[in-house]
């Protein structure tokens, strides 16, 4: 039953509620974590391997098209399944081809780029495919440039949204005209809390939780954001964050 089956990457993009998760979770293992070149642009990955780590061998390859991944802190096979991005980039524009599992029958196979279809935050991938492997193609330049593209990217992150706190990451997703952070701001938002569950001064659509906040707070903090948002822009926010298990 795919109900029953939890896949969960590096979890930086998930909400666990206090209840747990039911069923089987899946997540990959050291053995999964991999990099190895393949041709002077093409490299192929193992689906747990952390995203700063990619982007730090494009680095020290001269290969150019992995600097974003620095600024994403999740692994890359979920970053596959949710078409991570920031800064004007994402996963569909690297991606050559992926290895998968399929849960229901044990096969594994290929799946190119071309085969897949990605929008904003997510593709059309089948539920029960486990990505094994992926294969990234950049493009070979001089590793000064690369360096320096990682660094502003690095920088601009440090600069524009919380580090070294606990957060799920960006809760909602940008509309088509409109970033999450404008509208939550616009909707006098910046300063609602749930308990200990508060929103971020640095980057209002990263709520934070201070180490004492229950999964039941965060959830109920962006409800009320998702209202607040609704009531005076007539606008429902959708979230980028992923919320499973089950509540207490």
């Amino acid at each position: 039953n795919d109900k029953d089956i939890n896949i969960i990457g590096a979890g930086s993009n998930t909400l666990i509620r206090d209840g747990g998760i039911k069923g089987v979770t899946i997540k990959l293992g050291s053995k999964f974590s991999n990099i190895q070149k393949i041709e002077k642009d093409l490299i192929e990955v193992g689906a747990a391997t952390l995203d700063k780590r990619i982007s730090d061998f494009g680095t020290e390859n001269s290969i150019s098209g992995f600097e974003f991944l620095a600024a994403i802190p999740g692994s890359i096979g979920g970053g596959v399944i949710m078409n991570s991005g920031c800064y004007g980039y994402d996963l569909s524009q690297i991606l050559s081809s992926i290895e998968v599992i399929n849960l229901h029958n044990g096969k594994i196979s290929k799946v190119d780029r071309k085969e897949i279809n990605f929008f904003y935050r997510g593709c059309d991938l089948p539920k029960n495919l486990l990505i094994t492997k992926c294969r990234l193609r950049g493009k070979n330049t001089s590793k000064e440039l690369v360096k320096t593209k990682q660094n502003k990217i690095i920088y601009d992150k440090k600069e524009s949204q919380p580090n070294n706190i606990k957060t799920c990451g960006s809760t909602f997703k940008n509309t088509d005209n409109s970033k999450a952070w404008e509208l939550i701001k616009k909707s006098n938002c910046e300063n609602l809390f749930v308990g200990k569950a508060k929103i971020s001064e640095k980057h209002c659509n990263f709520f934070i939780n201070d180490g004492c906040s229950r999964s039941s707070e965060i959830e109920d903090l962006i409800s009320k954001v998702r209202d607040k948002v609704f009531q005076k822009t007539g606008i429902s926010l959708e979230l980028e964050i992923k919320i499973v298990g089950n509540s207490i």
